[in-house]
């Protein structure tokens, strides 16, 4: 996952960007962040779904 330092840099320029508007090279650096975030979510996500087993209990049942 993507480590405390980044995360918090992303809030901070999210704050930033609110209150006061964020420089060119800022709006670049949070697209990039944002970009990375985003992978390493993706990533972890497909990973868990890969991890998960469907069961079908309805095939022994009886109707």
């Amino acid at each position: 996952m993507i480590s405390k330092e980044k995360l918090d840099r992303i809030n901070f320029l999210a704050r930033k960007s609110k209150e006061t508007g964020l420089s060119t090279q800022e709006k670049e650096e949070q697209k990039s962040l944002r970009q990375e975030y985003l992978s390493a979510f993706r990533d972890n996500f497909r990973k868990q779904l890969d991890c998960i087993e469907v069961v079908d209990d309805n095939k022994n049942q009886k109707n």
